[in-house]
């Protein structure tokens, strides 16, 4: 049953999380829809999937927001707590560190449960269908519909142009134009007619054009070479083996990840599974982290704060990574990143820490 300092706490942090969910949502939607735009823009995407297609994307992307937004969450709540004397109160009145563990993690047990969906059933779900729609791009009735005639297109980091003056009922580029700065010599390639083709298999991208032309040569001299052509492919350089292999990773179902011997197989299921983990780990660094009285100077707390949760986000990388790799041992897994600053954090602040000697007084009473 549930106390009144209880329901107090789960209320008071979940109004501020819902606020810093909301808030960070709202910014990767801005982020991800100005790229699903420009990906429009490109023609890579037609218009009529940018709601969908947006929507998978933060489908993907949620599981891995949760835990950071609980994390400061819980420490703007307990920092509010502090500021307004409310934890000296909660002392006062038998209130102590262990029931604060125990309202927090109250609260991280529904939301690791939806983590866990999210990151396990979610995120894969969403990988696969981004997948999908990623492929049918290099469909050539899928290309043409995104592009629009009569505009420019970069590609290869602006290293190559290209332009299309008209775009068929047959699915045709017609009046082509490329432009290829990718070697010493530039590449210029004017053409009919063409058509662009992709490989959904190894990623290989080509514009196989028509009845043209191709100069090489440096604009301002005289040394070109010419020549003419009944028909050209051009290639464009294909995704990596380890981006491709990457994302199929991702699309596949938890389900088939678990019991396999492949070191890449359960590096991903690692990271999936590291998400709803974290909410408990990130619930049991932020009470520690808080300063109790606001007449206490709290800046190296805060600092320390600020160092956890970026040290906490990117040894989770560096821990696939070095999995992966065959760095760390297998048996070390992926998680013991989490442990490692769940110690570092509680050995920092032992010899003085408050909350600890509360701890030891109730273990010892």
């Amino acid at each position: 049953m549930l106390s009144v300092a209880d329901r107090y706490l789960l209320s008071e942090i979940t109004k501020v999380f819902s606020a810093i969910i909301l808030t960070l949502l709202m910014v990767m939607v801005s982020i991800l829809l100005l790229r699903t735009l420009e990906d429009v823009n490109l023609g890579a995407l037609s218009n009529n999937a940018v709601l969908h297609y947006l929507g998978l994307q933060i489908l993907r992307d949620t599981a891995s927001l949760l835990p950071p937004a609980f994390f400061i969450a819980a420490l703007v709540t307990l920092g509010r707590l502090a500021r307004d004397s409310e934890l000296i109160a909660f002392g006062a009145c038998g209130f102590g560190p262990l029931r604060l563990y125990r309202a927090f993690l109250l609260f991280a047990l529904p939301l690791s449960v939806v983590t866990g969906w999210f990151a396990l059933i979610g995120q894969p779900y969403a990988s696969l269908q981004l997948q999908i729609i990623e492929e049918a791009k290099g469909e050539p009735s899928t290309q043409v519909a995104g592009l629009r005639a009569g505009r420019f297109y970069l590609q290869e980091e602006g290293n190559i142009t290209f332009y299309a003056a008209r775009i068929d009922d047959q699915n045709r580029f017609q009046d082509v134009f490329i432009q290829d700065r990718r070697a010493e010599k530039p590449r210029l390639v004017l053409s009919n007619r063409g058509r662009y083709q992709r490989d959904a298999n190894t990623g290989e991208q080509r514009i196989v054009l028509e009845d043209g032309r191709r100069y090489d040569g440096i604009p301002g001299t005289a040394n070109y070479d010419f020549a003419e052509f009944d028909r050209y492919t051009y290639f464009l350089e294909p995704e990596g083996e380890v981006d491709i292999e990457r994302r199929r990773r991702a699309a596949l179902p938890t389900r088939e990840l678990i019991g396999s011997d492949s070191l890449l197989d359960r590096a991903e299921l690692g990271h999936r599974i590291s998400a709803p983990v974290a909410i408990y780990v990130l619930a049991l660094l932020a009470i520690p982290l808080t300063t109790l009285s606001p007449r206490q100077r709290g800046t190296g707390r805060l600092l320390l704060a600020f160092l956890t949760y970026f040290a906490f986000f990117n040894l989770q990388r560096l821990a696939e990574n070095w999995f992966e790799n065959g760095i760390t041992p297998a048996w070390m897994g992926v998680l013991w990143y989490q442990a490692a600053v769940l110690s570092m954090v509680y050995l920092s602040l032992a010899p003085g820490s408050f909350w600890l000697q509360q701890i030891r007084d109730k273990i010892r009473g």
